[in-house]
């Protein structure tokens, strides 16, 4: 870091309630309730309920209705958009995480600030691609923050779902897929087509695809279990499903069936016997460690801090490659972001 950058004081802080800016009196991704929130992207643990008033993206504005309801006080800005607030410059930036998804850049006299939430680099078509934002400091997400990370392309992928259903299907057998509901479930469903037979959307997920729909991402027809064909059409259906559906009664009726998880974590072997499914489809909408290196250097950053995941293993690297880089303590991980030891697993 030059004595320049190194004499300023911090653009923004941590406080008990988030990473706040003095200049501009806003939280960015606040974890407690607060007057001014800038927010990121909808998933739960960065876009919480509670918040007086919130600035997001307009890209993810039905995103944010139906997370955070029609009550919230939201104002929206287009990607690029400059805004004042206090004595702070304020501009979104896609993020490339999932739909709306933006990296928040936070300009004032100490300094250029990018907070980038969650990010990747990977193909994806349902939400704007990232873009390399120039700044000072860069804080960046390490959720897979390790070089045993790195993705298959996303086309790969949805050829290697498709033939896994294309043959339950001629078996006699539902594929139930769990994906997460925001993100990755229309990540998939974007490459997937209805030939092979009707694709049922568990109503988690059929709620945020009309979300994606009213933002004008086009995605192949779903229908809810209600509305399928008889018992013979189930069989050879595509059941798109959170997690926590796992096991529920509302599975019950697509048995006999096949299931798969999609994930980054499916590229750990342990992780794929935790969750006890068939088959696992290794499909993150978080940066692998070659993007997350890629994301680093195109910011231009004298200084990086990295939040939620492998922390230590990537400020350790940062660091052996001449960075200044540190650690930053957040309350961020309640979807993919929880970091497994790759010991245990």
């Amino acid at each position: 870091m030059s004595d320049t950058a190194a004499s300023k004081a911090s653009v923004l802080e941590l406080k008990p309630e988030g990473l706040y800016c003095a200049a501009g009196d806003f939280y960015i991704d606040p974890w407690r309730p607060v007057a001014r929130a800038v927010i990121t992207h909808a998933h739960a643990d960065h876009a919480r309920p509670g918040m007086q008033h919130y600035l997001v993206s307009n890209a993810g504005m039905p995103l944010y209705r139906a997370r955070l309801g029609h009550g919230a006080s939201l104002q929206g800005i287009n990607y690029g958009e400059t805004i004042t607030l206090g004595n702070a410059k304020v501009s979104l930036h896609p993020a490339g995480h999932v739909l709306g998804s933006a990296q928040v850049r936070v300009e004032t006299t100490d300094g250029v600030w990018v907070a980038s939430g969650d990010y990747k680099l990977g193909f994806d078509p349902t939400c704007s691609p990232f873009e390399p934002v120039r700044c000072d400091t860069f804080i960046t997400e390490s959720t897979f923050g390790l070089p045993v990370f790195r993705w298959q392309s996303t086309t790969e992928i949805w050829a290697e779902i498709i033939n896994w259903w294309q043959g339950n299907a001629d078996a006699g057998r539902a594929s139930v897929l769990y994906c997460y509901s925001l993100g990755k479930a229309q990540r998939v469903l974007a490459g997937m087509t209805t030939d092979i037979g009707p694709i049922i959307s568990h109503g988690a997920v059929a709620k945020l695809n009309e979300a994606y729909a009213e933002a004008g991402v086009a995605l192949p027809v779903t229908q809810m279990v209600s509305d399928a064909p008889d018992k013979a059409g189930l069989r050879r259906a595509l059941v798109l499903a959170p997690p926590g559906a796992a096991g529920s009664s509302w599975l019950k009726r697509f048995e006999p069936y096949t299931d798969a998880f999609a994930s980054g974590w499916m590229a750990v072997r342990g992780m794929r016997r935790r969750r006890g499914c068939d088959t696992g489809f290794v499909l993150s909408d978080h940066a692998d460690w070659s993007e997350l290196l890629t994301a680093i250097k195109a910011s231009g950053a004298e200084r990086v801090l990295v939040t939620h995941g492998y922390v230590d293993e990537l400020v350790h690297h940062l660091r052996d490659i001449g960075l200044v880089a540190d650690g930053l303590a957040t309350e961020f991980g309640a979807e993919e972001d929880s970091a497994v030891s790759l010991v245990a697993a």
